[in-house]
């Protein structure tokens, strides 16, 4: 019964998206303003139904009831709870199901939180948000139906793909949907203005805390994707440039660039068509990586299905949304004023050539990802595009882009002084080529590229710390001043300062990895040593191990420092689990500060041995530190009061005066 009420409530939140699509947007053209008002509360019911749909989904999963299709090809009964929960996105429909739910819960978000939104806005809104709602509701009824029953029900289910079984799939799609999905409302809201053909400062305001919010979950999405591609499939890497990888880099990118366009228009009304341009290239961005995922035209790791049928509906709404949303802009750009004046050496200008950067870089990204089934289709001939093309292409964009971040904060804005702002970099600019020098020395095995990589990266630190201690007052100001001026500033300005530091960690991270990784690959038997980076790791022994629902052979090994110190011991293991014969590689990570030393297991040999692939990491998970960094300074932006959707300003009550 409880399949039955999810099924239910999916065809009631189908019909609740289509009355919140008509009626607001019809009582905006009217001027009707009851039409207009029953947006917010069908958006609310709307998210409180299709909740009710995937909860019941959940209790599928949870109860393993193997009459539903869905539950039958994606669990098991001994998968232990906590996969079985996961399990409900970890496939097309239940993933389908999960982003319908945050495309609701951002809908009614919008109704709750803006309520100081123009009328018309509002409704306009929350009719876009309505559209796109419905087109995927009709797209999982018509195609991608989680609740299709079985007859009869098998005994048994087949088990999620194993890869899938760990706690990065908790963590990992639902903050990748809630950063794709939530650029639908900068998507909404740009639609929405030029339906109304006007956009100003107020616009930008309002847009810029909902793409921030979706730039941070998009950013920890990300960020977790890699680590579990890093820790799970065994390989060793962060980073891949698949097909599927890029798909959800590119709306990254795109909303980057949002982020700093919208800035420049809500302070000096500038930019204004590009940013309503980058509003509907995010969330266009985030519908091409659905469709890549679904279509089957990749084969991929991360993609979900391979049915044509589905792509093709996809592609339809790509079509519909995409090109409904580009064609309004081109009948309504010419209506739309350019904006503020001001001088290419000024905070605009500098925020104008991060844009410039972002997009060039998107594009880059973009061509690589899509040419080789452009090829495919015209030609049949099957052609890759790798790692080489996208760090050379990619690289060389980011290069200057990073070496003009810290300029940026320090420009004032209409007008700067690029002189004077080069003289309060001075102290970024010594730490920059110290550490140039001191790597190039003190690390023969080290190129000069890397070395000017690590200067790249404590440039960025070092500017953003010197942003921080200017606003602070350092070095007129004393300590104990200077600190109370940082806990007064504004979260924005902390949260600027928060996501540069954070992107030099992270490319610290990234040329650690890139220029001082050390692997070694050889044949053990318990009882062998291998040197690597100066530790010493010892094959202690084989166990075979029974899991819930897979069997493994734990091979443990001690590590030891260069003085012979015991540092621990690392657990790697092949594992099959039983139900769908899949074996995977389970590998062991020893952590020491910010480095990792990384033992994956290989196949064993004739000789009773067994293969094994040892790295040496330095300084990697500052890769994932960093972007954890840049999400808490998101956090900290968000928090500031001027951004808060329907927040009003803190007034101060006036004292009374004597009597």
């Amino acid at each position: 019964m409880t399949v039955e009420i999810g099924h239910f409530a999916l065809v009631l939140a189908f019909a609740l998206a289509l009355v919140q699509a008509i009626l607001p947007l019809a009582g905006a053209r009217l001027g009707d303003e009851r039409l207009m008002a029953t947006g917010a509360p069908t958006a609310l019911v709307g998210l409180a139904i299709t909740a009710l749909a995937f909860a019941a989904l959940v209790a599928a999963y949870v109860a393993s009831d193997f009459s539903v299709a869905n539950v039958w090809e994606n669990s098991h009964s001994a998968k232990p709870l906590l996969y079985k929960v996961t399990g409900t996105w970890g496939n097309h429909e239940g993933s389908m199901l999960l982003w319908v739910l945050i495309l609701s819960l951002f809908g009614g978000l919008v109704a709750l939180f803006g309520t100081n939104l123009p009328a018309t806005l509002r409704a306009n809104v929350l009719a876009v948000q309505g559209w796109i709602g419905a087109a995927f509701l009709l797209f999982i009824l018509a195609t991608s139906n989680p609740f299709a029953r079985l007859v009869p029900a098998p005994i048994e289910g087949r088990d999620l793909n194993p890869v899938l079984q760990d706690i990065g799939l908790a963590i990992h799609p639902p903050l990748l949907y809630l950063g794709y999905v939530g650029f639908s409302v900068s998507f909404s809201f740009a639609v929405a203005a030029l339906i109304e053909g006007r956009i100003d400062a107020a616009w930008a305001r309002w847009v810029r805390p909902w793409t921030l919010a979706a730039w941070i979950f998009l950013t920890g999405g990300i960020a977790m994707g890699s680590y579990w591609a890093y820790y799970e499939l065994g390989w060793g890497g962060f980073w891949f440039w698949d097909p599927v990888e890029n798909a959800s880099f590119l709306p990254w990118l795109a909303g980057t660039a949002l982020l700093h366009s919208a800035l420049v228009m809500e302070r000096r009304s500038a930019l204004k068509i590009w940013t309503v341009l980058l509003a509907i290239l995010a969330f266009s961005l985030s519908l091409l990586g659905t469709f890549l995922v679904r279509s089957g035209v990749l084969t991929s790791v991360h993609t979900f299905a391979s049915d044509p049928t589905r792509g093709v509906f996809i592609l339809m709404i790509l079509m519909l949304f995409i090109g409904g949303a580009l064609a309004l802009f081109a009948l309504r750009a010419s209506e739309l004023s350019a904006g503020g004046i001001f001088q290419p050496v000024s905070r605009e200008g500098a925020l104008v050539l991060n844009n410039l950067f972002l997009s060039t870089a998107t594009a880059t990204v973009l061509i690589g990802t899509l040419y080789p089934l452009v090829v495919e289709a015209l030609t049949e001939d099957k052609i890759s595009v790798g790692a080489p093309f996208f760090n050379l292409t990619f690289g060389s964009l980011m290069v200057p882009l990073l070496l003009v971040v810290p300029f940026g904060p320090l420009l004032a804005w209409k007008r700067g002084d690029l002189y004077a702002v080069s003289q309060r970099l001075f102290a970024a600019f010594g730490l920059a080529l110290a550490v140039i020098v001191v790597s190039y020395a003190l690390i023969d095995r080290m190129s000069v590229f890397a070395a000017l990589g690590y200067g790249l990266a404590a440039w960025l630190i070092g500017g953003a710390l010197t942003d921080l201690a200017l606003k602070a007052g350092l070095p007129r100001a004393s300590l104990g001043v200077a600190a109370r001026r940082v806990v007064g500033l504004p979260g924005s300005a902390v949260g600027t300062v928060l996501a540069h530091a954070g992107l030099g960690v992270t490319l610290l991270g990234i040329v650690s990895v890139y220029s001082l990784e050390v692997e070694r690959f050889v044949t053990m038997k318990p009882g062998d040593t291998l040197e690597i980076a100066g530790r010493t790791l010892r094959f202690e022994e084989v166990t075979p191990v029974r899991g819930p629902n897979y069997v493994e052979d734990q091979a443990r090994f001690a590590v030891f420092a260069p003085d012979a110190s015991p540092q621990g011991e690392i657990v790697s293991a092949k594992r099959v689990y039983t139900a769908r014969r899949m074996p995977t590689t389970e590998a062991g990570i020893g952590t020491f500060g910010f480095s990792q030393l990384y033992v994956s297991l290989g196949d064993p040999t004739a000789d009773g041995g067994i293969v094994v692939r040892a790295w040496w990491k330095p300084q990697v998970t500052l890769i994932w530190l960093g972007a954890v960094v840049m999400m808490v300074g998101g956090v900290f932006s968000l928090a500031d009061r001027r951004l808060r959707v329907g927040a009003p300003a803190a007034r101060r009550k006036k004292a009374a005066l004597p009597a």
